[in-house]
């Protein structure tokens, strides 16, 4: 959905299947924006902050958001999936990964001093660090308790359903570390 111009580049998405698409413009004015018949028009010098991070969803397993504050305290959700029908959310990542690169170029070059952050913020990071680890010890005891009871069925289950919670859950929580970035150095693994 998003195309280059000579004003700028625009990106939409619908997050729901109900209700018009989030629009927004990168305009030489600042970044643009219209999501349910409200509008605005942040100067890229007022952005505060971009918090980037991997968002998977049941629907689609490569959807990344990107919040964006500004110094009068609003907020901006702008996610890398678009809702299609009931039953499917369509990806649109070279859009959203252009979009969010040039967002960050635009604001570099009108000197934002906004704060750029990645993954989830650390105490929820850390509260998800927790769970896994008190599901990979759940996991283990009953996995002793099968290969003492010579459950070898019950044995190769829990191991194939660790080997996807690992390759789930571990992506999830490799990818949202919390960090702190540069303008110039948008951090790879939470683009599409």
């Amino acid at each position: 959905m998003p195309s280059s111009g000579q004003i700028g580049l625009h990106y939409a998405y619908k997050a729901s299947l109900i209700g018009s698409a989030h629009q927004f413009d990168l305009t030489e004015q600042g970044l643009s924006w219209r999501i349910s018949g409200r509008s605005g028009l942040w100067p890229y010098a007022d952005i505060a902050s971009v918090r980037l991070s991997y968002r998977p969803v049941s629907m689609q397993a490569r959807r990344f958001r990107a919040d964006v504050g500004n110094s009068s305290g609003g907020r901006l959700s702008i996610f890398s999936t678009s809702w299609q029908t009931a039953a499917l959310m369509a990806p649109q990542d070279k859009d959203y990964r252009d979009f969010i690169t040039e967002l960050h170029a635009r604001m570099a070059k009108a000197g934002s001093r906004a704060v750029l952050t990645g993954g989830l913020g650390p105490r929820l990071y850390v509260a998800a660090i927790v769970c896994v680890a008190l599901v990979a010890i759940a996991m283990g005891g009953l996995m002793v308790q099968s290969a003492a009871s010579s459950q070898w069925a019950g044995a190769l289950f829990l191991v194939g359903f660790a080997a996807l919670f690992a390759w789930q859950v571990g992506g999830f929580v490799r990818r949202n570390k919390p960090l702190t970035y540069r303008f110039g150095e948008v951090p790879q693994t939470l683009l599409p």
